[in-house]
């Protein structure tokens, strides 16, 4: 029995693509203009088709023709397209430069002639002046058939089965005269919370997540390198649903092909003593005063995890919270679990971008709770696919900005200038080294503050 289609716009390193395909779909095409990320999603998603450029540039046409999949029916298309301006005064939020993508998503979902619709975006975007986007952006998905499902929604990761308190909006819909989408109901209480009338379970903690993750201090070679063959410890179910020892009944998503007995993205960050006296003075669930860094409480979840700043800003690392164990910040791997990304899920070696592919996604166990029901509304029965995928080339994860460009035949992005109007090289700074000595300054700085206060 074939499984329904999905294609994913504004992919990343594709959270909404592992929700999608662990709530049964196959998810065909994968749209994301950053070569780096789209390397990553190849990857990790090898039979789906990458496309590496803007979807202002292409058509409904050309996705069906490079996913291989001719005039067949798409169920669902799905992503987070950035919107950014607000402020035009007398002219239609819709019709703001500032938010053409969110207009290119809306032509590839009538284009497509998908049967459904899945738009996620900030929380921001439901309040104040932006409500006007949102009824116009309802509106425009009425004008080309679709009806919505309202009223709309901001979802909680945590309520979901991710052990990070992380809100999202939602908004969806499907071809009028079809059933529309529900919105999931929560299905657990955020680990730490008082329990509520409502009588739902508590869901995973930050505990549950890391306390099987050997501490990667411990490994000499994760300072060079973001993997390491370790001793694992004792796992609780939901690091069990990670390392893939057991398969829960809401996984339908392929099997893939790895090694568990191997930690990945645990690159090191060489700490200050300074750092890491001021890090294990700080009591779980409060922010450190100098660093302003979050520390994770063991019985509670994980605070919003944020992508950092991309090269036009700075290029600074996301400010990963401090463990609540040891005293320094978690790693990618670490960041992943509170994510919801199997270990299986591989990320770019950096800590800045495989901090920030996870800070950009839709956590995958939000992103299956609702594509669920947008299967359900669908008609369709998931199933278990018999076939185990082979992960990608590794190369793809080790790439940078120059390279994955080459890899996909495309122009490299334009570098861009920074403060002082000097050029940036187009080249992203992806080696190890380079970054441990941007980050090490981070810290150096604000060790330079602690000890003036």
């Amino acid at each position: 029995m074939s499984r329904p289609i999905g294609i994913d716009l504004f992919a990343g390193a594709g959270g909404l693509s592992l929700g999608f395909e662990q709530a049964g779909f196959d998810v065909v095409a994968a749209v994301e203009i950053d070569p780096i990320h789209a390397a990553v999603h190849a990857f990790n998603f090898p039979t789906c088709a990458v496309i590496p450029r803007s979807v202002e540039h292409l058509t409904g046409a050309q996705i069906r023709k490079t996913a291989g999949i001719g005039k067949q029916k798409v169920d669902v298309v799905f992503g987070g397209a950035p919107c950014q301006g607000f402020s035009m005064i007398g002219r239609r939020a819709l019709d703001d430069p500032r938010n053409a993508l969110v207009r290119h998503f809306v032509r590839l979902v009538h284009e497509l002639d998908a049967e459904a619709f899945v738009f996620e975006n900030v929380k921001g975007i439901t309040v104040g002046k932006h409500a006007q986007f949102l009824q116009e952006l309802i509106d425009a998905f009425s004008s080309i058939g679709y009806e919505i499902r309202l009223p709309w929604k901001v979802l909680n990761a945590a309520h979901f089965g991710a052990p990070q308190f992380r809100e999202r909006l939602i908004l969806m819909g499907c071809k009028k005269g079809r059933e529309v989408p529900q919105y999931p109901a929560p299905m657990f209480r955020p680990a730490g919370s008082k329990p509520d009338l409502s009588e739902l379970p508590e869901g995973p903690s930050c505990f549950d997540a890391l306390s099987d993750i050997p501490n990667a201090e411990l490994y000499e070679g994760l300072l060079v390198s973001d993997a390491a063959k370790v001793k694992w410890g004792k796992a609780s179910w939901y690091a069990k649903t990670l390392r893939g020892s057991v398969r829960p009944a809401w996984d339908f998503a392929y099997g893939r092909k790895f090694d568990p007995r191997v930690l990945t993205g645990s690159l090191r960050t060489d700490h200050s003593e300074i750092s890491r006296r001021r890090f294990a003075e700080t009591q779980e669930g409060a922010v450190e005063p100098i660093s302003r860094f979050f520390k994770l409480p063991s019985c509670g979840v994980s605070n919003t995890l944020r992508a950092g700043t991309d090269s036009a800003r700075g290029a600074f690392t996301s400010p990963r919270p401090i463990h609540y164990e040891h005293a320094r910040c978690v790693t990618v791997r670490e960041m992943a679990r509170l994510h919801g990304f199997p270990d299986w899920f591989r990320l770019h070696p950096t800590k800045w971008h495989g901090a920030r592919q996870i800070g950009n996604a839709v956590p995958p166990p939000l992103a299956r709770a609702v594509a669920a029901q947008v299967m359900s509304s669908l008609g369709a029965q998931p199933a278990v696919p018999a076939k185990i995928l082979e992960l990608g080339d590794l190369a793809l994860l080790q790439m940078d900005m120059g390279q994955a460009s080459a890899h996909f035949g495309i122009e490299t992005p334009i570098g861009k200038r920074d403060k002082k109007g000097a050029p940036k090289r187009k080249q992203w700074d992806d080696r190890a080294t380079l970054e441990q000595e941007a980050e090490t300054a981070q810290l150096d700085a604000f060790d330079s503050r602690a000890e003036l206060v």
